[in-house]
């Protein structure tokens, strides 16, 4: 499967929780290299050098290359739990 099929799956996961939305887009921010407007794809997403390091250590190296097959699954957790610690925290 395609790197943007996995993509519209991540989206398709976070647009059904709008719950997540400002934390979907608040870690977007924090994540997008600085200027990322002036490069292209011109999309704010996080350097590929991160998202590797990322998926690297959270599914392990997989013969062949990662499956990220959970990856939507995944996000939700990921964007749940930014949501719930900066509720702990009072923010």
């Amino acid at each position: 499967m395609s790197e943007t099929r996995y993509l519209v799956r991540v989206l398709a996961a976070v647009i059904v929780r709008p719950r997540l939305w400002p934390t979907a887009l608040r870690q977007l921010r924090l994540l997008a290299p600085h200027r990322w407007w002036a490069r292209t794809p011109h999309l704010p997403l996080p350097d590929p050098d991160y998202l590797h390091f990322r998926l690297r250590s959270m599914y392990g190296d997989v013969p062949g290359g990662t499956d990220p097959s959970a990856l939507p699954r995944d996000m939700v957790a990921y964007l749940s739990w930014c949501r719930a610690w900066r509720s702990s925290r009072g923010v």
